[in-house]
């Protein structure tokens, strides 16, 4: 089985600059665009026969324009959300430093952040849901799950079993394609953050002129 794991498009968060997780924010104008050119890319070359994505609407309107270009529908998963950050959600950066600042040492793994998860506790949600998807794709040739960056990064630590205290992370730019290919026992990374297919969406973007 392969598995393409896929970032969502650029969001209303990260033109506001405010703390994302689960603040429900969709898609801009240009994220839409990207989708669009990485559902061009993933229907030519790495048709999958399953869509899973996030609830969260910045993921689900990716996974949607996905199933557009491919004609595959896609399967909601609640648990496939970005980390749950609590109070943190759709608080400006400055404004969340200054109410919520971290304790001194930073927060343990254990440690939630108020009305929100741990980083332990996210961690297994991620190792909870993969292993979810996978019993559940048995047979699939090949499985699309949108998602979030954090959520991804887990899920990649998942996959290669990283310790559960792991401190690799696995960035992923916007709609970034990361492939994985499970052959029996056998577990490869095919190749990580592909975003080739945003040169096309960059160089059509406006060039805003200062007065």
């Amino acid at each position: 089985m392969e598995i393409l794991l896929i970032r969502h498009g650029e969001s209303e968060g990260d033109i506001l600059q405010v703390h994302e997780g689960r603040a429900d924010l969709l898609l801009t104008d240009h994220g839409r665009r990207q989708a669009k050119e990485m559902a061009k890319v993933v229907k030519e070359n790495y048709m999958p026969e399953v869509i899973w994505a996030s609830t969260l609407k910045r993921a689900r309107e990716t996974a949607e324009i996905l199933s557009q270009e491919t004609g595959i529908p896609v399967t909601e998963e609640d648990s496939l959300r970005e980390f749950n950050n609590g109070v943190l959600a759709g608080l400006p950066y400055a404004e969340a430093k200054l109410r919520y600042p971290e304790p001194e040492g930073g927060r343990k793994p254990h440690e939630p952040i108020e009305e929100g998860e741990s980083e332990l506790e996210f961690r297994f949600r991620a190792q909870t849901v993969f292993s979810k998807i996978l019993v559940e794709s048995a047979g699939k040739k090949r499985i699309a799950i949108v998602s979030h960056g954090g959520m991804i990064s887990n899920l990649l630590r998942a996959f290669l079993n990283l310790p559960v205290l792991s401190d690799t992370y696995f960035p992923t730019g916007d709609t970034g394609i990361h492939l994985l290919k499970l052959n029996g026992t056998q577990k490869v990374v095919m190749f990580m953050n592909d975003c080739g297919h945003l040169e096309k969406v960059d160089s059509e973007q406006p060039v805003v002129q200062s007065s």
